[in-house]
């Protein structure tokens, strides 16, 4: 495939490359200006005890979901849910949601199922949050709490900042709810943010291994899980290379029969019990004979055929994920270029997907 001659006008990838290098100014705006407001409306939710979270969400947004899922199982010991939407927009139910926070996450909080889902959360005694990128949506304007979260207009359709701006917001948000301001554990992100962009060259190489590949796996345990959904999804919705997203535990349940020496696979490695737990699956992946290009702390990287050893600098396992996503959305922004696609305009995508 050889690769198009472009000129500056036209080259690919220019608004995304814009917003993934803006990922550190966003995240030291939700530091400096965001964290309070986020830290009241934890308190005003907190004082209402909520005995479940169920959150909504779609795409990109759902990883944050996902995270957050995570951030309330473990740090706050509530019990969570992904919502399936059509229960309540295609067949009407109307659950019993007395003392349910709901939490949806959308970047343009534009989309009618979220808006409809969410109304119907709220008239069913649920409290309400919406967690977007736009103060003035539909999906604000129906929810009983709001968080801003901070990241300017995003005009690529692959979202990038909105994606790590919504995991740090949703991580003040828990470190609110458990009654802290988390603010100060999280200093480190927007520098440590700037040393993994710096790195694209180092990234573009290793882009290179993959810019034929026709199949790929990404994997991950808890903590990471999110982020190597969400690695799928950018992979797929700019290179259009299949892209699939297990769970560590359930790539060894099956799907570990389709890994061979020709498929990469990737695999976000935290450092903390998410990558113990992920051990044994390296291991196996190894023994197979994969392509294995690892995310993670640097004695993993070395055992594997290709990585990016990640600076975590001593950052809690919970917020690394804020990190381990930017090298794989330079990964999988230098696999398009590489394939002579635009990153900026993914054919048959809109920026708002209205799905009902």
């Amino acid at each position: 495939m050889a690769q198009p001659h472009w000129t500056s006008s036209e080259q690919p990838g220019r608004m995304m490359s814009g917003e993934m290098a803006a990922q550190p100014t966003v995240l030291r705006r939700i530091l400096e200006d965001g964290a309070p407001p986020i830290r009241a409306t934890a308190e005003a939710i907190a004082a209402r005890t909520p005995r479940f979270v169920l959150l909504t969400a779609r795409g990109t947004s759902d990883n944050a979901a996902l995270y957050a899922k995570y951030l309330l199982e473990i740090l706050l010991g509530l019990p969570c849910g992904l919502t399936s939407m059509s229960t309540t927009t295609a067949y009407g139910a109307r659950p019993d949601l007395r003392d349910v926070l709901v939490v949806t996450v959308s970047q343009s909080g534009g989309s009618p199922d979220l808006v409809a889902s969410t109304r119907a959360a709220r008239q069913a005694g649920a409290i309400t949050l919406a967690v977007t990128n736009n103060a003035d949506s539909p999906l604000a304007a129906v929810s009983e709490h709001h968080i801003d979260i901070l990241a300017g207009p995003e005009k690529a359709l692959p979202a990038t900042k909105t994606y790590t701006a919504s995991l740090l917001s949703l991580y003040l948000l828990v470190a609110g709810l458990r009654g802290g301001e988390g603010a100060s554990a999280a200093k480190a992100l927007p520098g440590l943010a700037a040393q993994v962009l710096a790195r694209q060259d180092e990234v573009r190489a290793l882009a290179a291994r993959y810019r034929f590949a026709e199949r790929m796996v990404i994997t991950s345990r808890g903590y990471g899980y999110p982020t190597a959904k969400e690695a799928a999804l950018k992979l797929m919705e700019t290179s259009y290379i299949p892209a699939l997203a297990y769970s560590g535990a359930d790539l060894l349940h099956g799907p570990l029969a389709m890994v061979d020496n020709i498929s990469p696979v990737i695999a976000v490695v935290p450092d903390g019990r998410g990558g113990e737990a992920l051990r044994p699956v390296l291991d196996r992946l190894r023994g197979r004979g994969a392509d294995l290009f690892v995310v993670g702390p640097e004695r993993q990287v070395e055992a594997a055929s290709a990585g990016f050893v990640l600076p975590t600098g001593g950052l809690a396992e919970e917020l690394q994920p804020i990190l381990e996503i930017l090298p794989l959305q330079l990964l999988a922004y230098e696999v398009t270029i590489a394939r002579g696609q635009d990153p900026d305009a993914p054919r048959a995508l809109a920026k708002v997907t209205e799905t009902h």
